[in-house]
């Protein structure tokens, strides 16, 4: 099985990066490495997670931010790495928008 993150999750990890960056500098640095390992542990875990708005949802160890995955025959997609302080109305919007576009992928 491999792991794939696609651009829209890239693009969460980043504004995640900025966010830490922007608290203490070389904090990033650590968060990345954090959501990364997390991400890794898919290849031991994926599908044990319990599913929201269509996607299975790993919550991370070491920081507020879920990552929510699609499993297919012999891939691990990462559509997404949100922030969990943030609004739940807000999540499930743009996990809304990021289930259509998995639609189109498939």
């Amino acid at each position: 099985m491999r792991i794939r993150i696609l651009p829209e999750a890239e693009r969460d990890l980043d504004i995640g990066c900025d966010f830490y960056d922007s608290q203490s500098p070389g904090a990033a640095r650590f968060f990345l490495r954090g959501l990364l390992d997390d991400i890794d542990g898919l290849l031991k875990h994926a599908g044990v997670h319990e599913q929201y708005c269509g996607f299975f949802r790993a919550i991370s160890k070491r920081f507020p931010f879920a990552i929510f995955y699609a499993l297919s025959e012999d891939t691990i997609d990462i559509y997404a790495v949100l922030d969990c302080r943030q609004d739940p109305v807000a999540i499930t919007s743009r996990l809304g928008e990021r289930s259509i576009d998995r639609e189109t992928r498939s």
